[in-house]
């Protein structure tokens, strides 16, 4: 069994840990992957499909991420960097996949395996949003319309693009602005907002099929918890 990290390593913020890793410290490094490890691992898992892959992205990331250190200059977030790396790993390894002919697996649902509280890694339970609104359903049926839309929402996220669906999940679940979205995923911040657009209107629209009256009025920000907890992910406070 690994020794636990020091505690003052796990109070220390990111940039502190990637300095005394370049400093020599390896323990300071093994904090970092400790605090994020299960977040990439949800990430990965929603891209490739299956653990073991997502395993190996993750593993992958945190060895180039290792090699890559000196190149990170601050200039943004320690963990939008290292999501880049997982991100277009995942996407490599889906491509490779694709052309060897291998099936595209259903979107299933899973649970982020990271509660673990780290200073730049803190969840927060979910607030208010399209989720409260769906507790007021009146009607004998409630409890299998609140499942059905939660399917609904699975099947509607399973089918957005590896692009869509990260862009949704960078916004609504980990919290992340548009400039920090644009930094992670490589991209200008006009095609995150497009994508944004995009994803939520599709996701509005299976709200929309399963909860109508609920559904009006909520606005598109919402989103997130219904996101969040339909996908068993917990969504970082903005």
């Amino acid at each position: 069994m690994s020794t636990p990290v020091k505690a003052d390593l796990t109070a220390r913020d990111d940039n502190d840990l990637v300095r005394m890793t370049l400093a020599g410290d390896k323990e300071a490094y093994r904090a970092l992957v400790e605090r994020y490890q299960g977040r990439l691992l949800t990430t990965a898992l929603d891209i490739v499909k299956t653990r073991e892959d997502a395993e190996d992205v993750v593993q992958e990331t945190f060895v180039k991420a290792f090699l890559s250190l000196g190149q990170f200059k601050g200039q943004s977030s320690f963990y939008t960097w290292l999501y880049r790396i997982c991100f277009n790993m995942a996407i490599d390894i889906r491509r490779k996949a694709g052309r060897r002919g291998g099936t595209h697996l259903e979107y299933k649902e899973h649970t982020s395996v990271n509660r673990a509280a780290g200073h730049d890694g803190t969840r927060e339970a979910p607030g208010a949003g399209v989720a409260d609104h769906l507790q007021n359903v009146e009607g004998p049926h409630d409890a299998l319309a609140r499942k059905e839309l939660g399917r609904k929402i699975q099947e509607v996220l399973g089918e957005l693009s590896e692009e869509h669906r990260a862009v949704i999940m960078l916004r609504e679940v980990d919290g992340l602005d548009y400039e920090e979205i644009a930094q992670a995923i490589g991209a200008p911040k006009g095609t995150v907002m497009s994508r944004l657009f995009y994803a939520r209107k599709a996701l509005q629209k299976a709200l929309g099929e399963f909860a109508p009256a609920q559904a009006h009025g909520v606005e598109e920000e919402q989103l997130g918890t219904s996101v969040a907890q339909k996908t068993g992910r917990p969504a970082t406070a903005r």
